[in-house]
């Protein structure tokens, strides 16, 4: 797969579970050394164990029952919840080498999964004033599928998406995910698919030159959220 990105890109993919704060301090210091031009830019596909995550704009009465580690994510969004069964996907980025444009990144990440999640049958969706990837649960109403969480430093992006793959979904119970109550979250296992990583990873990167393109022009405003 080493053909899959351009030379410029790492691509890293673990298939051990990595702690989180380990995953938020490599994250920091290549993003660093990415502003300073002395690191190479990222993709990192990867498995946490449980862990709850709390961004910026996380509010303490969205933390329901904390049964597992709390940790600051300095991301923005709200609580969010990662853990075995869930693909995460961290994107780090130079924008100054593309479009200067943080929103039409999120939305090239948003696509990015959409379109992979369409090639595995799966139809999901953007929804106005509601972050992250949705889609319709087996009781045909709209549930989360997956997380959009990013932060962008010296125009380096850090952070990324997250994708229920087969979590145990009674884990998400401990918080309000993303800060909305009255929808669900759901998995490709509860929609009735047996998906493992590398069948992810396989077509996540299959796509990912249409991602990367997309980050060279500007978000078009009809996209929005």
């Amino acid at each position: 797969m080493t053909d899959i990105l351009p030379p410029s890109i790492e691509l890293r993919q673990d298939r051990e579970p990595v702690p989180y704060r380990t995953a938020l301090e490599v994250m920091t210091a290549r993003n660093a050394a990415i502003a300073e031009g002395t690191g190479q830019e990222l993709i990192w596909l990867l498995e946490h164990p449980p862990v709850y995550t709390a961004g910026t704009s996380a509010a303490a009465d969205e933390l329901l029952d904390p049964r597992f580690e709390v940790v600051e994510a300095g991301r923005g969004g709200r609580y969010t919840y990662h853990g075995p069964g869930q693909r995460v996907g961290y994107v780090l980025l130079d924008l100054k080498r593309r479009a200067r444009d943080v929103r039409g990144f999120v939305h090239a990440i948003e696509g990015w999964v959409i379109d992979t999640l369409a090639d595995f049958g799966v139809e999901s969706w953007r929804a106005p004033g509601r972050i992250g990837i949705w889609t319709r649960d087996i009781d045909g109403r709209e549930a989360k599928i997956g997380a959009i969480g990013v932060r962008v430093r010296r125009w380096v992006t850090m952070h990324g998406f997250s994708v229920n793959i087969a979590p145990d979904l009674s884990h998400f119970g401990g918080i309000v995910p993303c800060g909305i109550e009255e929808f669900g979250v759901t998995s490709l296992e509860r929609l009735g698919l047996a998906v493992d990583y590398e069948a992810w990873d396989a077509a996540l990167l299959k796509r990912a030159g249409q991602f990367l393109a997309a980050l060279e022009r500007p978000c078009p405003p009809e996209s929005g959220q």
